[in-house]
């Protein structure tokens, strides 16, 4: 779809004739305010929820299926990202029948070296791009950010929207460069990082959320990892009944992606729980829900060994992603 096309959608969704700050600002403050104290109840009582014995085995699963394996960080080099695509590739060698995860996300110059590493197989390759982690590039820089990756081999694109913007009331900006690089994504999906550390208000994060949206994300993300606090438990609640309302909206599913803080199976399944109950089963699929992570996988595959053997292993039993040599 062409930036003309999204924005002739968009103009539908707000029965605009044109697209003006005006009008988008007055559509997505009159969208309904978040009750605080009710999204944070009734996320601690989905937290709450207990699953076992097949049920807990079929989440573990299930949730290893959903991540994005990361790394995002200044000291990366191609031997440490092809280690963490052959953890992808092979999580538990001893058991070949354990689940890959869904991506492998890196930042735009490694995309190659995990194109190559990942091959054919069915763990794709996520990028972050638009300057990241702190969105402060010119649109121009953005956009030859996002080609760059996407012509190294990336299958999607994880961008941060300006959250200067966004806080100042230009939203009118945040949508068309959301807009723009979509397009320059061409056949890759788009994630839209909000940065909910920095929104500062759940009302923010449904706007946000709903803006994204409206200009054409794949996907909707909580945070880059960089900025505390990530991925909530509320915050994700608000998220998920966001996608779940446009599509009751337009007809159109878009994914939801917590980032940052995951760590424990204990965690991950509760994400699970409100993805289920909030959004609904048809989120409950890799296409739709990832997570954002990179020691999840491990607790992950522990929990997976205990259950299938009833002791728990250590963590020397895990494949780890050190450098490779080669």
């Amino acid at each position: 779809m062409t930036a003309a096309d999204q924005e002739a959608r968009a103009r539908d969704v707000l029965g605009v004739s044109r697209l003006t700050d005006t009008a988008l600002t007055s559509w997505l403050h009159g969208l309904p305010g978040v009750d605080q104290v009710g999204c944070e109840a009734r996320a601690a009582a989905l937290g709450t929820r207990s699953i076992k014995t097949t049920s807990k085995a079929w989440a573990i699963d299930l949730a290893i299926s959903m991540i994005d394996l990361t790394t995002l960080e200044g000291a990366d080099t191609p031997g440490k990202v092809r280690g963490l695509c052959t953890k992808a590739l092979s999580p538990l060698p001893s058991d070949p029948s354990t689940p890959r995860p869904a991506a492998v996300c890196v930042y735009g110059d490694m995309v190659a070296t995990a194109r190559a590493t990942l091959g054919a197989s069915d763990v794709k390759v996520a990028a972050v791009a638009t300057a990241f982690p702190s969105g402060r590039a010119s649109l121009p820089v953005k956009l030859a950010d996002t080609r760059y990756a996407v012509e190294a081999g990336a299958d999607e694109i994880d961008m941060v929207i300006d959250r200067g913007a966004f806080l100042s009331g230009d939203h009118v900006t945040v949508f068309e460069q959301i807009v723009a690089v979509k397009e320059a994504c061409g056949d890759a999906r788009l994630k839209v990082i909000l940065e909910t550390g920095e929104l500062v208000t759940y009302d923010n994060v449904r706007r946000a959320s709903w803006l994204a949206m409206l200009a054409g994300a794949d996907f909707i993300k909580t945070s880059t990892g960089k900025v505390a606090p990530a991925a909530t438990l509320p915050v994700t609640v608000v998220m998920l009944e966001a996608v779940r309302d446009w599509l009751a909206l337009t007809g159109r599913m878009v994914g939801v992606k917590p980032a940052g803080g995951i760590r424990t199976s204990k965690d991950a399944i509760k994400f699970l729980v409100a993805v289920n109950e909030v959004a609904g089963e048809a989120w409950l699929s890799d296409e739709w829900f990832r997570f954002g992570a990179s020691s999840l996988l491990n607790d992950l595959l522990l929990q997976r060994q205990r259950m299938s053997t009833g002791a728990y292993s250590g963590a020397d039993y895990i494949p780890d992603d050190s450098p490779s040599l080669y």
